[in-house]
């Protein structure tokens, strides 16, 4: 086999892996679910005289308006945000460390009423006869002052709540606290419920199809739910768990406490999806009192920082197939960046630390390609000698690379060895929101988004040629043709790649071709 046909097949490899990636993830059919089973939940500490169990989430809760009307403003050195006074909820929240774009320095909202970009909280109570009750606060008396916490007081039909939110410095947790008073003259039953509405808008990558959707944790198993699963298959799950909505980089968690006895949900709400917790609450007698105290994760889908919580939020980031290499590639990456402080910069030193690892392999590659090029003369005598006839040409080949000792295999397994390793660092790059809106130099000011003036593929492309002429030529005229539009096919191909890929795969390509120039000078040089 000819070595040149190992470098087409394993890179034309690459190429449909990754479209069939996107292909299946958008298109290939999902295992059928059965109805959603509304489990009942009886309240922690009810009494004997509580009503039967019921559905705590009614579909009714699924369908609140977006909050409108008077707001609370707050800022922290990572928010900046309203809570609305009409169910006490975040309806919008800033990430100031994160802007919307690289000509936008506007905090990107995480959290909107807009209809274009709507995400944002609900709340509220659902009774035992399904009534959903929505409180409505009084503004805070005095000045909230950053850093403090922000106490909101009102009702919600016979009930009193005061609804504490405490926001952390430079957190991206946010603390809900939640005091319930029976205010009326019965006894009151039902439950406290706690929701990210969005609407259905998706997101695309170049080829790659970005999962934006619900998460669901329950009972320690994490699954994602699209938009059009949530539509066919409305979920809903009782035990210890959270739910949230996520897109490419961030994320939006309901965070009740680790053991509590809840339910997880995920279903339509008119054209748009909910996925939030409820929380059932004990028989409350006239003027007695129940707390509720959970947590919000609002904000960047940081590994480091979400497995650090210890909830599971970390599988919200997810690196695809070939995850327990891009889970450390993730981990050098991001230590050269503290090093050299420039993430371009840190790709190369990424190369260069896996070249390091592949050096043995590679040069074994090399020095065959080598041996194959000086074979080259033998090679094209063979092909005069034996004519058009395929089947003798190869049979003579063969015998050739036998009696030269040369074996054309040994260059393939080094490359195949790689295939996964760039892989990887693909999903790195694109699920790493440390590199989004990361700048190189000059006219990189995104490592995430493809080279605006395509220099980067164009010079990949430049590469590939001249690693080409390293390599042995192909004695077949169609192959040899093929081959040399192979450099201009990837180049055109990677200008729709992220520029810091696109930048790994020419560095990659240059230190290649140092070393595979040195090992082919020698091997050509030697006598035979």
């Amino acid at each position: 086999m000819d070595n040149q046909k190992t470098i087409l097949a394993v890179a034309l490899a690459v190429v449909v892996f990754l479209l069939f990636q996107a292909w299946q993830e958008q298109n290939a059919p999902k295992p059928a679910a059965g109805p959603a089973v509304s489990r009942s939940v009886t309240a922690p500490g009810a009494t004997a005289t509580s009503p039967a169990p019921v559905d705590v989430v009614p579909a009714s809760a699924g369908g609140l308006p977006p909050a409108t009307g008077a707001a609370v403003s707050f800022q922290t050195q990572v928010f900046t945000g309203r809570i609305s006074l009409n169910g006490g909820d975040i309806q919008h929240l800033g990430l100031r460390h994160y802007p919307q774009a690289v000509d936008d320095s506007a905090p990107y909202p995480l959290l909107d009423g807009a209809p274009a970009r709507l995400t944002i909280q609900q709340s509220g109570f659902v009774s035992s006869d399904g009534q959903t009750l929505t409180a409505r606060f009084a503004a805070p008396a005095g000045q909230t002052t950053a850093g403090q916490p922000i106490v909101l007081s009102g009702k919600a039909g016979p009930l009193t709540v005061q609804k504490t939110w405490t926001f952390q410095p430079d957190s991206y947790v946010a603390e809900e606290h939640i005091t319930i008073t029976n205010s009326g003259s019965a006894p009151w039953n039902g439950s406290y419920f706690d929701q990210i509405l969005r609407n259905d808008r998706t997101e695309t990558h170049m080829f790659m199809s970005i999962f934006t959707g619900a998460v669901l944790m329950h009972q320690g198993n994490f699954s994602e739910v699209s938009f059009s699963d949530i539509h066919d298959h409305p979920a809903l799950k009782s035990g210890p768990g959270w739910a949230g909505m996520m897109d490419h980089y961030f994320l939006t968690a309901i965070l009740p406490s680790a053991h509590a006895q809840v339910q997880v949900y995920a279903r339509p709400s008119g054209t748009n999806y909910v996925a939030g917790v409820s929380t059932p609450l004990p028989t409350l007698a006239p003027g007695q009192s129940t707390t509720i105290t959970q947590q919000l994760f609002l904000g960047p889908k940081q590994q480091q920082t979400l497995a650090a919580m210890g909830r599971g939020l970390e599988q919200t980031v997810d690196y695809g197939w070939f995850a327990i290499i891009a889970e450390p590639m993730h981990v050098v990456l991001t230590w050269f960046h503290g090093l050299v402080g420039n993430w371009g910069l840190a790709i190369i030193l990424l190369v260069i630390v896996v070249k390091s690892i592949f050096f043995y392999p590679s040069a074994i590659s090399y020095r065959s390609m080598a041996n194959m090029r000086k074979l080259q003369p033998k090679l094209e005598k063979l092909k005069q000698e034996v004519g058009d006839d395929r089947q003798k040409l190869g049979v003579a080949m063969m015998e050739l690379y036998r009696s030269e000792k040369v074996n054309p295999m040994a260059g393939c397994l080094p490359i195949i060895l790689q295939m996964p390793f760039f892989i990887a660092l693909y999903w790195v790059l694109v699920e790493s929101v440390s590199l989004r809106q990361a700048p190189f130099i000059l006219w990189i000011h995104d490592l995430a988004i493809p080279d605006p003036y395509f220099i980067l593929p164009l010079l990949m492309g430049v590469s590939m040629f001249f690693q080409q002429r390293l390599n042995p030529a192909p004695v077949d005229p169609m192959q040899k043709r093929i081959m040399s539009a192979l450099p201009v096919v990837f180049a055109v191909f990677f200008s729709f790649f992220p520029a810091g890929l696109v930048l790994y795969w020419l560095t990659n390509n240059v230190v290649s071709i140092g070393q595979q120039y040195l090992i082919t000078r020698h091997i050509m040089a030697a006598k035979d």
